[in-house]
């Protein structure tokens, strides 16, 4: 595992243009690791402001995308750079959840905008409607000017729920995470190396219970990425609203022992310097010495698990 940015509270290294990993490495990239809603400015220049999306290759298959955030748009300028403006793309999206801040992105990911690009979309079954059908509500006139179906690039959506399936060498397995509404996790193996993503966790009351579908996500992970929006002050009056503290994102990584742990899904309140305090207490949250490092993901940063 690379080490953190210097002075961002950050996980990797930044990425070069174009670059891709080679070998039998697995790489994550986060392009967006905001929760709720995309904010910019100065106070959010080194964490970001785009929201929840992360790129997972395996050596130089195609790209595995973790949730279609507004994140997506800066990761499709970025395949267009490493691919070509003209060449066709495939890649695998996995959703987690419907609201907003995870699917806003869909439509401006430039590779879709193009013939010959496919996506293959996988995520959770719906009330009332299939995925595709559920999503297509959302991208329509009047709140968005074209329907997925205009987009030039091919989508196609799976719906899936408690099970494992393969995407090229790697396997991936899916479990329901206590949320608002349907939502999973993903652990993504590959190599030897895995990683863990649970981006909407809710943390119960009693701020210890770990859900066996969560625990077996995470368990041994090299890398766990894991909702970290509220601090324990915060959390009083935002109990209910389906996100965890920094402290029970910890604790999950420990009770499961894991290696690493990104702290993601950032609150749009918690500035970059907010979050360098709070990444830095939460190093120091019970059960953050039974892991290798507790960080702050950013957009930008890299890291490369596995042997290259």
């Amino acid at each position: 595992m690379t080490a953190p940015v210097p002075g961002a509270g950050g996980l990797g290294r930044p990425r070069g243009r174009g670059e891709t990993g080679g070998g039998r490495t697995l790489r994550v990239t986060f392009f967006g690791v905001r929760g709720s809603c995309p904010c910019s400015g100065a106070e959010y220049v080194r964490y970001g402001g785009n929201t929840s999306c992360v790129a997972v290759t395996v050596g130089n298959e195609a790209p595995i995308v973790l949730d279609l955030g507004t994140g997506l748009r800066p990761l499709g300028a970025e395949l267009d750079a490493t691919y070509g403006p003209d060449a066709p793309i495939e890649m695998t999206a996995l959703l987690t959840h419907l609201h907003w801040d995870h699917i806003i992105g869909l439509p401006f990911c430039r590779p879709l905008l193009r013939s010959g690009t496919r996506m293959s979309v996988y995520g959770p079954p719906q009330v009332g409607g299939t995925l595709h059908e559920v999503i297509d509500r959302v991208v329509i006139p009047p709140f968005f000017p074209v329907q997925v179906k205009e987009l030039h690039g091919s989508i196609d959506f799976y719906e899936v729920d408690e099970e494992a399936f393969a995407i090229g060498s790697a396997k991936v397995l899916v479990r329901r995470v206590p949320h608002v509404g349907t939502t999973l996790g993903y652990r993504i193996e590959a190599h030897g190396a895995s990683v863990a993503y649970v981006s909407d966790h809710q943390t119960p009351v009693d701020g210890q219970t770990v859900a066996d579908g969560v625990l077996e996500l995470c368990d041994g992970a090299d890398l766990v990425i894991h909702d970290a929006q509220y601090t324990a002050q915060e959390f009083v009056t935002k109990w209910s609203w389906g996100h965890s503290t920094m402290d029970y994102a910890v604790h999950v990584a420990a009770e499961a022992g894991a290696r690493h742990l990104a702290l993601y899904h950032h609150d749009p309140d918690h500035t970059d310097d907010i979050l360098d305090r709070l990444v830095d207490d939460a190093t120091r949250a019970p059960g953050a010495s039974r892991l290798a490092s507790v960080v702050g993901a950013a957009e930008g940063a890299t890291v490369d698990l596995g042997h290259p």
